[in-house]
């Protein structure tokens, strides 16, 4: 057997975004993979046909990262290839379109429009909705300086925003006309369509987004091309939302009783004539979304969707994420997948044609496509059965705050009973994600490098309810007793781990906890901060989503309870600072920004702390899941090469 080494992600095979053709026969789907000398991940086009579970490849360029279906079994995708286009591209707004028949030929080129266009959904097969970026501040591209003048001014993954948003068209192919639907200030967040109805939500705002101004839902008809507001912006705070047909949709949505912005959404009916929303049913987790934990899946696709009188979604229940569905008249199914992560699907129109097709992450394997259950793709079969995996060994306890915690352990490769190891305590970002018993590259290069690798979901987690996963202005205090317990536990269970010889990672809320505990317990002998939260304070006013993230989840704001904010920051305990540290940050994360990862090396530094600070360029808060592929692999070796440092002799 091979060990699994740090650039064994290069030989994975991502697959994602399952569709059905019209005709329910075949599905297309993505398959990315990393390219070590591009230094970036090709991605492609697949079928799999329904019958023979046969999948063939479509595109060999390496450049398909999206795709749309038409009614007539073709595919459209965006990509750049004649010379004279990526030229044009380079000095004005331009998105081309490219055809394809599965049924053979080469793509060819189908149209071009003057827009940064992000997603293409199609209305039928003349007409289409672009969404595109609206630039109202366009910046001179000979300018090396950047004006800001709103906020907020950046988004993680999509840079500087000032002035941008998310705008509306309905392109018609056949007249190449291209009409506006939304204002040129107006910022769309989500879409679905059926037949000629059009519903989406967002809001139009100028100078400040404000956090409580809630997305607003609107209706268009493409045949009378009528709009209409179905619901103010500011009345109620919203999530997934698909169209049941053109009269109703279903919304996930919440009055934040309780548990305010934190609190999970229920199910609620859209009646698109009135714009009444009516309770279908209470839910306590996720819609629309699985938040389970891994470096090993690249790429989206479809997470909620109603068809035949059902709405079927992807939820988080317990540590895992499952497809589910619900009815019209409320009631649930039963979960639908087996333990595992289901990260995107798709339904056929009618059951016995092509029926249940999902994309997800189950024992030791990699992202593979599963129909009726059964797994359908196995691009990553032979890799894993030639490495060395560990298979996560789950344990429960009770904590001292009377919930039951749930964790795992990895062992290390070639494990000897009765030798002593090091371990490293791995915590998950969020904190409303969890870990969960899914392949995790870097989890399993520690393992093969001979560590215990133990990780847990403490309070705060996703998929325990709201009760569980509440721990606004609470941070640092029953999720980090939980921690600490659940390492004890960990030490008791496996004496051969040398207590002596643990360090502790983790990446945004869990770089916020790994600052924490060095501030609170010298127990670690080396720890490793990535894109880490440090300074609440700071972080209100910097980060994307700082001005609503901090009053959510730190129960106040620097204006309100300046104290209360410091209190829960990291830098506050910075005296106690002894533990060896490793800050892993990048210079375009947004999302934790870049000031407080330096606040951490200079708060080490003074005190004379070992300490070492490793920024990478251009990359985001995404780093460890899609950034490119070198940036991972250094980021990874500057990790394993720290904790070796401390851990082994």
């Amino acid at each position: 057997m091979k060990k699994i080494e740090i650039n064994s992600f290069l030989d994975f095979r991502f697959v994602s975004a399952p569709e059905f053709a019209p005709d329910q026969r075949s599905a297309a789907f993505l398959v990315q993979q990393a390219s070590l000398e591009e230094n970036r991940y090709r991605s492609d086009l697949w079928l799999l046909d329904v019958e023979s579970k046969a999948a063939r490849q479509l595109t060999a360029g390496g450049d398909v990262k999206d795709y749309a279906w038409l009614p007539d079994g073709t595919l459209l995708f965006p990509a750049l290839r004649e010379e004279s286009l990526k030229k044009k591209a380079k000095d004005e707004p331009l998105t081309a379109w490219y055809q394809i028949d599965p049924r053979g030929g080469e793509a060819t080129l189908a149209f071009t429009l003057k827009l940064k266009a992000t997603k293409l959904t199609v209305l039928d097969g003349d007409r289409y909705v672009i969404t595109a970026t609206q630039e109202n501040a366009p910046k001179d591209k000979e300018a090396d300086w950047e004006v800001l003048d709103e906020a907020p001014f950046w988004f993680n993954g999509k840079g500087f925003t000032n002035g941008k948003r998310s705008r509306l068209y309905l392109y018609t192919r056949s007249t190449d006309t291209l009409t506006p639907l939304t204002s040129e200030w107006f910022d769309t967040t989500a879409l679905a369509v059926r037949g000629e109805t059009l519903l989406y939500k967002g809001l139009e705002w100028r100078d400040f987004k404000k956090p409580a101004l809630y997305d607003g839902f609107y209706l268009y008809h493409a045949a009378s091309g009528e709009t209409r507001e179905l619901i103010a912006p500011g009345t109620i705070r919203t999530g997934a939302f698909d169209l049941w047909d053109e009269t109703s949709a279903l919304v996930a949505a919440s009055d934040n009783r309780d548990y305010g912005n934190n609190r999970y959404h229920d199910f609620y009916t859209l009646d698109l004539a009135t714009g009444t929303l009516t309770l279908l049913a209470p839910y306590e987790a996720s819609i629309g979304s699985g938040s389970v934990g891994s470096d090993a899946r690249l790429g989206g696709g479809k997470t909620l969707r109603c068809v035949h009188s059902r709405c079927y979604f992807v939820t988080t229940v317990n540590d895992h994420a499952y497809l589910r569905c619900i009815d019209r008249e409320g009631t649930l199914s039963e979960l639908l997948t087996p333990d595992g992560s289901c990260d995107s699907f798709d339904v056929a129109s009618s059951p016995e044609a092509g029926g249940l097709l999902y994309c997800g992450l189950y024992g030791d394997k990699l992202a593979e496509l599963y129909l009726y259950g059964e797994q359908v793709t196995h691009f990553n079969d032979e890799w894993t059965a030639s490495h060395t995996v560990s298979t996560p060994e789950p344990h429960t306890f009770t904590a001292s705050d009377g919930f039951e915690i749930h964790g795992w352990a990895l062992k290390p490769a070639g494990y000897v009973a009765g030798q002593k190891y090091p371990a490293i305590l791995h915590i998950h970002g969020g904190p409303r994600t969890v870990f969960g018993e899914v392949f995790h590259h870097e989890m399993q290069v520690w393992a093969n490098a001979g560590y215990f690798v133990l990780f847990s979901n403490p309070r705060g987690s996703d998929g325990r309810g709201n009760e569980f996963g509440f721990i606004n202005g609470k941070y640092g205090t029953v999720d980090y007793d939980n921690l600490m317990e659940f390492t004890d536990e960990m030490l008791k269970k496996y004496p051969d781990i040398d207590p002596a010889r643990v360090g502790v990672t983790g990446g945004s809320y869990g770089g916020f906890m790994t600052n924490w505990i060095i501030g609170h317990t010298d127990r670690f002998a080396v720890a490793a901060t990535q894109r880490s939260i440090s300074n609440w304070t700071a972080f209100e006013h910097t980060a994307d989503i700082g001005v609503s993230f901090t009053p959510d989840n730190q129960g106040s704001t620097t204006a309100l309870d300046v104290d209360k904010l410091w209190w829960h920051s990291p830098l506050k305990y910075a005296d106690n600072f002894k533990t060896p540290t490793l800050i892993i940050h990048a210079d375009a994360d947004y999302r934790c920004p870049m000031p407080d990862g330096l606040s951490m090396l200079t708060a080490l530094k003074v005190r004379g702390v070992p300490s070492r600070m490793v920024l990478f360029h251009d990359e985001t808060h995404e780093l460890s899941r899609s950034g490119r592929p070198k940036g991972r692999i250094k980021r990874m070796e500057e990790i394993l090469g720290w904790m070796d440092r401390y851990l082994k002799d």
